[in-house]
C-alpha cells in the first residue's frame, strides 16, 4: 500500500470514529476557545459570493459551513458538499434535513478523484486541505473548473514559523490522538497549498490568523 493510500485509510478510520460527536468535539480543536466559527465566516466572505451562486465545500465534514453559506447564496443558490467519509456525510445529511435545505447536494468522493462540475462560482475548504497529500492537484483541478474571476479559498492550520520548540512539542502531544501530527509537521502542507494557489490563481491573498496557527488563502481564476 502506498503512502497516499495509507493516509486515505487513516483519514477514513479517524473520521468514521469521530463523526458521531464531531460537532461537539470540534469546538475544542485545536484548542478550547479557538475561533473556528469566525475563521469559517471569514473564509466564506473571501469567496465574494452573491445570491444564487454555486459553491463547492470540499471536505465538508458534517456541514458546519452550510448555514453560513446559505445566508449568502439563498434558496436560489447551490451548495455541493464533498467528503471522503460516509459517516461524516451522514451527519451532514441530518443537518441538511433538519434545516430543510433543498439546495444542498452531498457527494462522497476522495478529493483527489472528485470531478468538479461546470457552473461552479466558488470553491472552499476549511481545516482539511492540509491532510490531503494531493492538495496541489486538487487546487489545480478546482481552479480549472472555475469561470474567470471565480474564487478558491482555503482555511487551514499551520505551525507558526517563530514558535519555540517546546510549544510545537506541546501541540504535538495535545493533537496526536486526532491525526498523524509528526508526519504533518514534517510535510509542511501549508507551503504546498500556498505554492499551488500562487500558480493557479491571481490576486492571491495569504493571511495568517490566531498567532499564526492558521492561514486563509484566497484567490481568483485567471482571466
Amino acid at each position: 500500500m502506498s503512502q497516499i493510500d495509507r493516509t486515505r485509510e487513516h483519514l477514513l478510520e479517524t473520521y468514521r470514529k469521530k463523526a458521531r460527536h464531531y460537532d461537539a468535539t470540534s469546538r475544542f480543536y485545536p484548542a478550547p476557545g479557538y475561533p473556528q466559527r469566525s475563521q469559517r465566516q471569514r473564509t466564506v466572505q473571501a469567496l465574494n459570493l452573491h445570491s444564487g451562486a454555486t459553491v463547492v465545500d470540499m471536505a465538508c465534514g458534517t456541514g458546519l459551513n452550510f448555514a453560513i453559506l446559505e445566508r449568502i447564496v439563498g434558496s436560489g443558490g447551490r451548495i455541493i458538499g464533498v467528503d471522503l467519509t460516509d459517516a461524516m456525510l451522514s451527519r451532514a445529511h441530518d443537518r441538511v434535513k433538519a434545516h430543510g435545505w433543498r439546495n444542498v447536494s452531498l457527494v462522497q468522493s476522495d478529493a483527489a478523484e472528485y470531478a468538479f462540475p461546470s457552473g461552479v462560482d466558488a470553491i472552499m475548504s476549511t481545516y482539511a486541505m492540509s491532510q490531503i497529500p494531493e492538495s496541489a492537484a486538487v487546487i489545480a483541478r478546482g481552479a480549472a473548473a472555475l469561470p474567470a474571476g471565480g474564487r478558491w479559498a482555503v482555511l487551514d492550520l499551520k505551525v507558526p514559523g517563530s514558535a519555540p520548540e517546546w510549544l510545537i512539542r506541546l501541540g504535538v502531544a495535545v493533537l496526536q490522538p486526532h491525526a498523524s501530527i509528526d508526519e504533518w509537521i514534517a510535510r509542511r502542507p501549508w507551503e504546498a497549498i500556498r505554492h499551488a494557489m500562487q500558480r493557479e490563481l491571481t490576486d492571491l491573498s495569504w493571511n495568517e490568523l490566531t498567532f499564526r496557527t492558521a492561514f486563509l488563502a484566497a484567490g481568483s481564476r485567471r482571466p
